[in-house]
């Protein structure tokens, strides 16, 4: 089971958690902690073992609970095989959606994928030939809005718990971003915060940069301005064309957003504000 949890902080509460695991008689297999001194603020993530007569996950979350209340934590209680069901998003580009279903495939990112939604028919093919259903909703100008709020109804009767922008370039909608806060997951072709907008790896060509990246970040309803997951980054030189850099960052956004997802789903993100806490594995 995995147990995430982040509560104002004080002294005695990694032996008030530990002592509530050891009363269970669990056996911790990882566990990692982080105090943020200047907001005063921890954060927790154990992995551990129960015996198998501990009533299961909703027994032990309400045992819990008691604790997780006196101490007024942010807290989550599940089973570790558990695998998030979840929508991916997408448009023309492909290298994100393929790198994603091989991954998922080999079992190294822990998703159950319901569903890949696009505003193009470009990629129908990759979905069918992975045996993931394929819905096209195209998103015209002047409907953009109603277009969009198509989305939450297909990705809500899909019972999705996290949606993926796999290189999806149409920006969510305010209430969706609220609907799923902390839970929508996209990748931007620069590394921000530089390079906004429309065109980074031209604004980086011009701008002569030595090292170009992707940033994998929770979206919200500010264009490119959640809070950052995790990037990746890759060397420029002199002799690199506009091209050159397209192919590379296609390298660094599979790299940053496969992570980035993995750690959400492994429950090795915890969110403070605008920021966010990554345990790494």
């Amino acid at each position: 089971m995995i147990l995430k949890l982040s509560c104002s902080d004080r002294r005695g509460l990694v032996a008030e958690i530990t002592g509530f695991l050891a009363a269970e008689s669990a056996n911790i297999l990882e566990m990692s902690q982080f105090t943020d001194a200047s907001a005063n603020w921890f954060f927790m993530r154990a992995d551990f073992e129960v015996a198998t007569d501990a009533g299961g996950v909703s027994a032990l979350k309400e045992r819990f609970s008691i604790l997780g209340n006196k101490l007024k934590a942010d807290w989550t209680l599940r089973e570790a095989e558990e695998r998030t069901p979840t929508a991916i998003l997408v448009s023309h580009e492909r290298h994100c959606l393929l790198d994603l279903l091989a991954r998922i495939d080999s079992g190294e990112i822990p998703i159950d994928l319901k569903v890949v939604l696009s505003n193009h028919t470009t990629l129908e093919q990759v979905a069918a030939r992975a045996g993931i259903p394929f819905v096209c909703l195209p998103v015209q100008r002047p409907s953009r809005d109603a277009d969009l709020a198509n989305y939450g109804k297909v990705i809500a009767d899909h019972g999705a718990d996290l949606i993926i922008m796999a290189r999806f370039m149409q920006i969510l909608p305010p209430d969706l971003c609220a609907r799923f806060a902390g839970r929508a997951i996209n990748i931007h072709h620069s590394f921000l915060p530089a390079f906004t907008g429309a065109q980074p790896y031209r604004q980086a060509f011009e701008r002569g940069v030595k090292i170009i990246g992707a940033t994998a970040h929770y979206a919200t309803a500010e264009l490119d301005a959640g809070p950052i997951i995790d990037q990746e980054v890759s060397r420029v030189e002199h002799f690199h064309t506009p091209a050159d850099l397209q192919r590379l960052g296609r390298d660094c956004e599979c790299l940053a957003l496969a992570r980035a997802v993995r750690f959400h789903c492994r429950d090795r993100v915890l969110l403070h504000g605008n920021k966010t806490i990554v345990f790494r594995d």
